[in-house]
């Protein structure tokens, strides 16, 4: 079996947009005041400074599917039927995670169990899309190497806990991806540490066939 690559590194554009939706703003609908947007943005930029991206990747083939199940080169077996239908057309598959790092879970809980909960809020929104924005690094990085072989991955992403895709499964892709290398741990009920980290499934299709 290939062996995860680590990405101690990960450096991603600001996701502002995103930050805003989370936090309830729409576009021409919720009205900011200067003072509230200069607020924001300060809140913003001490969230950029608290947060480390780390993460992790693996490419792993399909051996066999069996709708549900999905049983992998390397003899694990995923149980979904979902996840058997989003990976309809894929021979092979990415696991793939990432971490905000602790330092700005830290400052999250901190501020929560103080008297800032508008900096709190704030900093848990940045959190959230960076950590989304690391996985979209990572689809990034194996796209541009699967090009040459005229493939890519799919434009979705599949994560334990989703549909029928129980959250016990987050054990075995932290496992496979060595995610401990990362700073991650991950709890008995299969809830990953440091708080803003996450994992997923993606699929490697023709470019043909995708969706």
């Amino acid at each position: 079996m290939s062996r995860p690559l680590f990405f101690d590194s990960i450096s991603v554009a600001t996701p502002e947009d995103n930050i805003y939706k989370r936090l309830g703003y729409r576009k021409g609908k919720t009205q900011l005041t200067a003072q509230q947007k200069e607020e924001v943005e300060h809140y913003i930029e001490d969230a950029l400074s608290l947060i480390y991206l780390k993460g992790a990747g693996i490419r792993i083939p399909v051996q066999e599917r069996k709708s549900p199940e999905i049983i992998l080169s390397t003899g694990v077996t995923f149980k979904s039927m979902h996840l058997s239908a989003f990976l309809e057309d894929c021979p092979e598959i990415v696991l793939m995670g990432a971490t905000a790092g602790s330092d700005i879970v830290d400052a999250i809980r901190k501020n929560s169990a103080g008297d800032n909960l508008t900096r709190a809020v704030v900093l848990d929104a940045v959190a959230s899309e960076i950590a989304d924005a690391a996985l979209g690094w990572i689809v990034n990085y194996y796209n541009q190497e699967l090009r040459r072989e005229n493939k890519r991955l799919t434009s979705k992403r599949f994560s334990a806990g989703y549909h029928d895709f129980l959250l016990e499964n987050q054990k075995i892709i932290y496992d496979i991806l060595q995610l401990e290398r990362i700073g991650i741990n991950i709890n008995e009920n299969f809830i990953l540490t440091p708080e803003k980290s996450v994992t997923a499934v993606a699929g490697i299709e023709n470019m043909v066939n995708r969706r």
